[in-house]
């Protein structure tokens, strides 16, 4: 079960979720951050860091958000890495 960045997120400029993730999953779009589930260890570290609450668990995604478990995973093909 992967870490995934949802909604909140969308033109949030803060990267302070990234700062503290120790597997360095975090891609950077132009409008969002993403978490690649294949390099997320399911931590958690960047949960309290997120100031917009967008970090979810994979089972705990809101269900108007579910989108964003896909979404997580086929942008982690097309953005660069945040670090």
């Amino acid at each position: 079960m992967a870490m995934v960045v949802t909604e909140p997120c969308v033109n949030c400029k803060d990267k302070s979720c990234t700062q503290v993730c120790p597997a360095e999953c975090f891609h950077e779009g132009p409008d969002m951050l993403v978490i690649d589930p294949d390099e997320c260890i399911d931590c958690g570290a960047c949960v309290p860091e997120c100031p917009v609450e967008a970090i979810f668990y994979q089972d705990d995604v809101p269900k108007e958000w579910v989108h964003y478990i896909q979404l997580n995973r086929e942008r982690t093909k097309i953005y660069p890495s945040a670090y």
